[in-house]
């Protein structure tokens, strides 16, 4: 399961990063949120417990704490969330101002040469 996972965050960094690299801005915004998604995977991950079982204790059982999953890595990824919603918001927002402004997506103002 392991690899499952780190195969997945590594193709979701991957193609991020490579769609960050790309001159235009919209392939600039997707990238973005790939590598964010990328993150916040890679930080749930690291909250998770092998054996991770429900928050329920039973009345009288001593609980052990090792078994249950660490809250504040999904607490993290939520607050993260909300976060990179807003950022995407606002990216998208100055790009088509952007875009209106200029005439065109390109990021250095020239149209692509393809």
């Amino acid at each position: 399961m392991e690899i499952v996972v780190a195969c997945g965050i590594a193709v979701l960094a991957g193609s991020g990063v490579w769609l960050l690299l790309r001159p235009r801005t919209f392939q600039v915004a997707i990238g973005l949120s790939l590598l964010s998604y990328a993150v916040n995977l890679f930080i749930v991950i690291m909250g998770w417990v092998r054996d991770g079982a429900a928050p329920f204790v039973q009345p009288g059982v001593l609980p052990d704490p090792a078994r249950f999953a660490d809250p504040l890595p999904q607490a993290l990824v939520l607050t993260a969330i909300v976060i990179a919603f807003a950022t995407t918001a606002l990216l998208l927002v100055v790009l088509l101002a952007s875009r209106g402004l200029t005439g065109t997506d390109h990021v250095d103002g020239r149209e692509a040469e393809e």
